[in-house]
């Protein structure tokens, strides 16, 4: 038995947890980020949580990162010189895209920077018919002339995408096979290895992105696996990926794709299994960090999966948890606008150089100087006192904006936090209302080190009854690191009516998969009682031009009957849409298989037992603010003197290292034995 360490690095903070396998102890830490340079933040948080436990490297056996790293060159552009091979003819597919013109009236809307120039991409003569024949074969010296013009540009990264490669990958291998000849120092990106999927631009645009993060992301990895072994970490690391579950260095470095929603999936899969634990099985997740704020549903213990979406105006298509962000968070600037209304974010203060009570020379006013001024952060600092904050700096800055907006200090504070709670809880019927959940039957969970800042105000706002906040609410999404299982998803395009006709075939095709998926799993070393193999298929109504995810029964197998399976996506429509038509022809579009390698969950520690008075945590006493019930003075209580079954009554503050949780008047909160707050309303 060793120890598991969990990094998710943030904007503003690192944060990091690290769990003994025996006991379930846990150790969290948290240190300020590095832009410039992320891996020197992870270093100082990996010393620093080792000191404090008392623990060597050597004793560290598993090792997982959530990284920001390709997210952030996507977003700032700052990827690899990439050149492009294709079909005749579909040079320019990248910038007709699909025509959709989501401002349709605004003649100045700009249009997002394609990652490669004309000049960059280049065509060859093949042409691959949509049932997988060969009607014009490979031109072999046109792929010559290409590469070599491309070799003359001097690219960093190539990637190639031929029609219909998903049903005849042989012309894609042969460039292939020539490129990593003429272009040895190239990251090459194939798009039948990629996303053998049908929708050729969907899969052009998740390719090219592939192949423009590799280099940044390949040297990230190894920098960072190097400088893990020189600290004594033996263990081979894991990184994060976006579909919830964590793949070897390796695999990231060849799909850095998968990884564009590294952080969020583990905060994600790190509230669904706590809120398994606490018997809740359909929550709201809510993770409010300095940068950004992540929101998702969990129905039925599962976090809901989603297979495109758009991450810096480029669509990509891969497997990622639905997870809806929006720039809110401590480090979110306040501003006025040219119509004079108090705005909040999307722009973050970030790390450096932070809120102005940072005091590292920021002099607009965020939310976590709102927060500061009213009294709901602890004056003393953040992190236990270890980062202290400038009060007077933080009242410098809201009074300058205020005299912009012709309000008071305490006015402009307030306006802040009733901006960042509408704009938050606008992202929170995203995901519910406007999808047909009612919230009003859920738990919020949340995390995040501003998340149960907010919580209480924000699930008064959608009527949610209950509020989970975990033990270690800052630290929740390394902390979900841990818990995370090895996940692979494979996807096969194969479009047919779903009759008795297409059982075999179906059959057939998903053992294909799980070759692929079994071969896998013995690379990464999983033992056979670890791996689970799970078959999925898309299905549609013939004539829909989008698909629903629908799980296949056993018993489609075992009885030789598609009436299971009917079953299943005829729920989901009526679930999904509010409506299923019984009688029309569904169509299946792709298989699909979930390979994972089963970990061991760990058991939180038992609080020691308490009754309900929570005295023994009283603290001190300070005036906060709750903007519409204005100050009131509010006890303040230490959670880590808390005691299971101890009963809070709001108005009341609860600090922390990692968080501070707020509770407002009318709501009082109850500690579970395993450390869980959950507030309800009196």
């Amino acid at each position: 038995m060793g120890y598991r360490l969990g990094i998710d690095v943030g904007g503003t903070f690192t944060d990091l947890a690290l769990l003994h396998e025996e006991s379930g102890v846990l150790t969290v830490g948290k240190v300020p980020s590095v832009p410039a340079d992320p891996s020197e933040g992870i270093l100082n948080g990996i010393i620093g949580i080792l000191a404090e436990a008392g623990v060597s490297p050597g004793e560290v056996s598993y090792l997982a990162h959530g990284t920001t790293i390709s997210t952030n060159t996507l977003l700032q552009r700052k990827g690899a010189r990439t050149g492009l091979v294709t079909t005749g003819g579909f040079r320019d597919l990248l910038e007709i895209a699909r025509q959709r013109r989501p401002s349709l009236y605004d003649l100045h809307a700009p249009k997002p920077a394609h990652l490669i120039p004309r000049s960059l991409r280049t065509e060859v003569t093949e042409r691959v018919m949509a049932d997988g024949r060969v009607r014009i074969p490979l031109n072999l010296a046109e792929v010559e002339r290409a590469l070599e013009t491309l070799a003359a540009e001097k690219v960093e990264a190539l990637a190639i995408c031929f029609l219909y490669s998903y049903l005849h990958p042989d012309h894609e291998r042969r460039v292939l096979e020539r490129a990593r000849q003429l272009l040895p120092r190239a990251f090459c990106s194939a798009s039948h290895e990629v996303l053998p999927e049908f929708r050729e631009y969907e899969r052009l645009s998740t390719t090219v992105t592939n192949a423009y993060l590799g280099p940044a992301m390949a040297g990230y990895i190894r920098a960072f696996s190097r400088r893990v072994r020189e600290l004594g970490i033996l263990t081979v690391p894991y990184i994060n990926q976006s579909n919830g579950g964590t793949i070897g260095i390796d695999e990231a470095a060849r799909a850095p794709v998968k990884t564009l929603l590294s952080g969020p999936s583990a905060g994600a899969a790190g509230a669904a299994w706590l809120a398994a634990k606490v018997g809740v099985s359909s929550v709201v997740t809510f993770d409010m960090g300095g940068t950004s704020t992540d929101v998702s549903f969990v129905r039925d213990g599962i976090p809901t999966l989603a297979f495109e979406r758009e991450i810096a105006g480029i669509p990509i298509r891969i497997p990622a948890l639905d997870i809806h962000t929006i720039g809110a968070g401590g480090g979110s600037i306040a501003w006025r606008d040219s119509g004079g209304a108090l705005m909040v974010g999307p722009q973050s203060a970030g790390a450096d150089p932070g809120p102005a009570c940072y005091g590292r020379g920021g002099a607009t006013p965020t939310v976590t100087d709102a927060n500061l001024f009213l009294g709901r952060l602890s004056p003393k600092g953040l992190l236990g006192g270890r980062m202290p904050l400038a009060l007077a700096k933080a009242q410098e800055a809201i009074a300058g904006l205020g005299q912009e907006l012709g309000l008071s200090p305490i006015e402009t504070a307030r306006g802040i936090i009733r901006v960042v709670n509408a704009n938050m809880a606008r992202a929170l019927r995203v995901v519910t209302v406007q999808r047909g959940v009612d919230p009003t039957g859920l738990a919020l969970l949340a995390f995040g080190g501003a998340g149960p800042l907010h919580a209480g105000a924000l699930a008064r706002e959608l009527g949610i009854p209950t509020i989970l906040v975990p033990p270690g609410p800052g630290i929740l999404c390394a902390l979900g690191l841990l818990v995370e299982e090895l996940r692979a998803d494979a996807v096969r395009t194969w479009v047919t009516r779903l009759d008795l006709q297409a059982l075999e075939p179906l059959e057939r095709g998903f053992r294909e998969l799980e070759a692929d998926a079994t071969a896998w799993l013995q690379r990464e070393r999983v033992p056979p009682d670890r791996r689970q193999l799970s078959r999925w298929l898309d299905l549609r109504y013939e004539g829909q031009n989008y698909e629903l995810l629908v799980p296949v029964p056993e018993e489609v197998w075992r009885e030789r009957s598609l009436e299971p399976l009917r079953r299943e996506f005829l729920q989901a429509h009526e679930r999904t849409y509010g409506f299923a038509a019984e009688d029309e022809p569904i169509q299946v579009v792709n298989l699909r298989l979930v390979a994972r390698g089963l970990p061991d969950l760990p058991e939180l520690p038992r609080q020691k037992p308490g009754g309900p008075d929570p005295s023994a945590a009283l603290v001190g006493r300070r005036p906060v603010d709750f903007v519409e019930a204005g100050a009131l003075d509010c006890p303040v209580y230490d959670r880590a003197r808390l005691a299971a079954g101890n009963r809070l009554a709001g108005p009341a503050v609860i600090e922390q290292f990692d968080s501070t949780t707020l509770l407002n008047p009318g709501q009082e909160a109850l500690v579970d034995e395993l450390g869980l707050l959950i507030i309800t309303e009196a």
